[in-house]
């Protein structure tokens, strides 16, 4: 859920006389890969005499049928929220709330066709859900509230606590343990892993997450070398894939024990990248064109997962010496304006991506423009672009100061100058009016892409499975 939709579900649960109160909303369905998410689109407070309030609450089956039929006519599906003021943490169904959450589990189900979503708010402003499946509630792994901070409440028994290690204790420190084993439990993707995604992944193994994604459909070439610090020239001669570099970097880095990395060799515009996308917590976009950007951008908003996008463009003058470089980085999340509204995006650019001019010589040639691959670049400055991407990942996961993400940075070089930009959400922005939409968002994937074609490996895939089982047990040899 939104955090705006949190403070109202707090301000109408968690009641000043300490009695618990009941309500309903509506969820959208967001499907990844391999995980489903049910993400709270409206919340529907009881009117006058649909619900009781008697230390424990009730509410009436006219107001179930009334918001049910209303989420029926949507596609959406019907939310059983209640409080514990006196709980903490994540708590479990007493005797009542089974009876009264089964009680109305059946007839939702049939009504909207989706199943009921059970969520108890406990007094420290933790939740805990469950799904209702043919009469019986089946747990769900966390929580996320999503803003401009992200706080997860987790079911420890479906997402087991990780013990912090020796290797982790200067990190620990700076953020205590419990938040520790929070950020830690958390499903990070990188989206591109090139000079700033190969740096952002290994700085995250290090800081101790267990499960990481790394997502690219291109492959390592020499030109590539200047920029992708770790990358050999075995890599080259090999053309191995992105994504199994930075793989294999992650793991050399990987502080926490039962480290696991996914690679997902394939373009975030497809649907079977958008569907991997849609099964981690928070993206890092280290992407430069603006399709891909795009894509991402909605899925931040629609989906509810906070996209952290950065990005460098350095400017020369006519003679090849710098003129200057300009980095940004931003969060896009509900509670700051989407990538779209601050410029990062501009959508006529990503309509024609998207009918494949920007890779067609003869438009690029007629229009006067500069292809979109192959722009200046250098690895002295990417480390800043990582990094600053990498401060918002802090201040997103762990509060400094009480304090959330915030809106867009931009810093100059020549001037060695920082700009909080002013920007604020367009009126009309359709990403931001599609917040909480789930699948039902803005449909910008495609099956075929010509740019992001796997443009095959020299070996066979036998060969590159033989090779990479070599470098993993190298790998082993030289961490041991």
């Amino acid at each position: 859920m939104t955090q705006e939709t949190h403070d109202a579900l707090a301000r109408h649960l968690l009641r000043t006389d300490g009695q618990e109160d009941i309500c309903l909303a509506t969820y959208e369905v967001s499907t990844g890969a391999r995980r489903i998410t049910r993400v709270l689109h409206a919340v529907e407070l009881p009117r006058d005499g649909e619900r009781s309030v008697h230390g424990n609450a009730t509410i009436t089956g006219s107001y179930v049928l009334r918001v049910a039929a209303q989420a029926a006519r949507a596609g959406r599906g019907l939310v059983l929220l209640h409080s514990h003021p006196r709980g903490v943490g994540w708590q479990r169904l007493s005797g009542l709330d089974f009876e009264a959450e089964q009680s109305y589990a059946g007839l939702t189900q049939q009504i909207t066709g989706l199943p009921l979503v059970g969520m108890t708010l406990a007094g420290d402003e933790s939740w805990s859900a469950r799904i209702w499946s043919d009469a019986t509630p089946v747990g769900v792994e966390a929580v996320r509230r999503v803003g401009t901070k992200l706080v997860v409440s987790w079911n420890d028994a479906l997402r087991s606590l990780f013990e912090s290690e020796e290797a982790q204790s200067r990190t620990v420190s700076a953020w205590g343990e419990e938040r520790h084993r929070d950020i830690t439990r958390m499903r990070i993707l990188v989206v591109g892993v090139g000079s700033v995604g190969l740096d952002v992944v290994q700085r995250l193994a290090a800081t101790g997450l267990v499960e990481i994604g790394v997502m690219d459909h291109d492959r390592i070439y020499e030109v590539n070398r200047d920029r992708m610090i770790g990358a050999t020239r075995r890599d080259v001669r090999l053309r191995r894939r992105k994504v199994d570099v930075a793989a294999r970097l992650a793991r050399r880095a990987a502080t926490a024990r039962d480290f696991l990395v996914h690679s997902h060799h394939v373009n975030i515009c497809t649907p079977e990248g958008r569907a991997a996308a849609l099964d981690y917590d928070i993206i890092f976009s280290c992407v430069d064109r603006p399709w891909p950007r795009a894509v991402l951008n909605t899925l931040a908003y629609a989906d509810l997962i906070p996209v952290i996008d950065g990005g460098i463009a350095i400017d020369t003058f006519d003679d090849g010496a710098m003129r200057s470089a300009t980095r940004r980085s931003q969060t896009a999340t509900p509670g700051r304006p989407c990538l779209a509204c601050t410029g990062q995006i501009d959508m006529s650019e990503v309509a024609l991506e998207m009918g494949g001019n920007l890779d067609n010589p003869g438009y690029i040639r007629d229009a006067r423009r500069s292809p979109v691959s192959g722009r200046p670049n250098v690895a002295a400055l990417c480390a800043a672009v990582s990094g600053s991407q990498l401060e918002h990942f802090v201040t997103l996961v762990a509060h400094p100061g009480g304090q959330g993400v915030p809106n867009a940075l931009r810093f100059t070089l020549a001037t060695h100058h920082l700009e909080h930009l002013p920007h604020n959400s367009q009126l009309y922005c359709t990403t931001e009016t599609c917040t909480a939409m789930g699948d039902h968002r803005a449909d910008l994937i495609r099956t075929d892409i010509p740019w992001a074609r796997d443009q095959g490996a020299p070996i066979s895939a036998g060969r590159r499975w033989a090779q990479n089982l070599v470098d993993r047990v190298v790998e082993k040899l030289l961490n041991v």
